[in-house]
């Protein structure tokens, strides 16, 4: 996208573009204290958006209100929003969850789990909490992981399942890809050796169980990072994706076309969706409300002939609240030859 649109998109982030079938409608749905890192799921008739919520960004020990508690909200439209869980944990600090549906049907949501000393993190123990009924949730409890990947520093940014096995990316210690059946126990499945120190990551799957993997990474460029692997997949081939990343989260359309969602940093920090290939090739699509240094970490749920997106962002609240935008899918699935601006819903 030019530069002089992204100019365009900053002054003017609540313009509808004439054409109603691509109207994009955004709402603010949380705020209060710092909120920030979605999830979004669709289950049972209701949509589910988990995001971390705490006083600041950083944790201290000595500050009980800076430590992260994980809280649920579920609404059946997306207009009306209703708080179904505040999940918490004596001197630990909750972060990112990220939600899945069990192959029984159990809602879970993976939680990083640090511990603090004041302000120096000393040990991360990722953590896990399941609800049958989408309202009540059990306590977060540590998961289990395998003796090969387990050193006290890991974090397992989220779960993705595939015909009954649930998929995550370890990161801390080291960087690996494990499985669970029952979402606690946890095994090696690869252990990767990869540059620039890659972390947040998303995993997706074609129809012939090829797994798609990105990864923000901090290197100087800080370039994203995608992968593919068949069945059992222990041999990869890396591309580096060449734009930068932040919060990034890919949702498969079909076999030959995908969604991210992530932070722009070329367009000052901004939460950019994106419309890309399975090999890892991806143009800009549109710019959410957003802002500050602080936003993205999207969301994202198809529905009929819509794209549902949460993120978050500080751009009008002094600290940060939840977004909800509804996107037609169309801008994801045709040929576009116009750029796309979001107005309030």
């Amino acid at each position: 996208m030019k530069r002089s649109l992204f100019f365009l998109l900053l002054l003017l982030p609540l313009i509808v573009w004439a054409d109603e079938d691509v109207t994009i409608r955004v709402r603010r749905i949380w705020q209060g204290d710092y909120c920030a890192f979605t999830s979004l799921i669709y289950h049972n008739g209701f949509f589910y958006c988990s995001f971390r919520e705490a006083d600041t960004h950083h944790a201290n020990s000595e500050v009980p209100g800076t430590l992260g508690r994980s809280r649920i909200l579920r609404s059946k439209n997306g207009k009306s929003w209703q708080s179904v869980a505040l999940l918490r944990k004596d001197g630990i600090d909750l972060r990112d969850p990220k939600l899945s549906v069990m192959p029984d049907g159990r809602l879970m949501a993976i939680q990083g789990g640090s511990v603090y000393e004041g302000k120096k993190l000393v040990a991360m123990y990722p953590q896990v909490s399941f609800s049958s009924d989408g309202v009540h949730f059990s306590d977060p409890q540590p998961v289990v992981l395998d003796s090969a990947v387990s050193g006290g520093y890991e974090w397992i940014w989220r779960v993705t399942w595939y015909k009954g096995v649930g998929y995550g990316v370890i990161y801390g210690s080291g960087v690996s890809l494990v499985s669970t059946t029952d979402g606690i126990h946890y095994r090696l499945v690869t252990r990767f050796d990869l540059p620039r120190n890659p972390g947040e990551t998303s995993l997706a799957f074609l129809s012939d169980g090829t797994m798609l993997f990105i990864a923000r990474c901090e290197g100087s460029d800080k370039h994203g990072l995608w992968g593919r692997s068949l069945p059992p997949y222990a041999d990869w081939q890396w591309t580096d994706m060449n734009i930068p990343l932040g919060g990034p989260d890919i949702l498969v359309l079909n076999d030959s076309t995908t969604i991210l969602g992530s932070r722009s940093l070329y367009a000052s920090e901004k939460t950019m969706m994106f419309r890309g290939n399975t090999s890892g090739q991806f143009e800009e699509c549109c710019l959410l409300p957003s802002g500050g240094d602080d936003n993205s970490y999207s969301g994202m749920v198809v529905r009929g002939k819509y794209l549902y997106v949460t993120y978050y962002s500080r751009h009008a609240t002094p600290k940060a609240s939840i977004y909800w935008a509804r996107l037609p899918l169309s801008m994801f699935t045709q040929p576009r030859t116009n750029t796309y601006y979001p107005q309030r819903w």
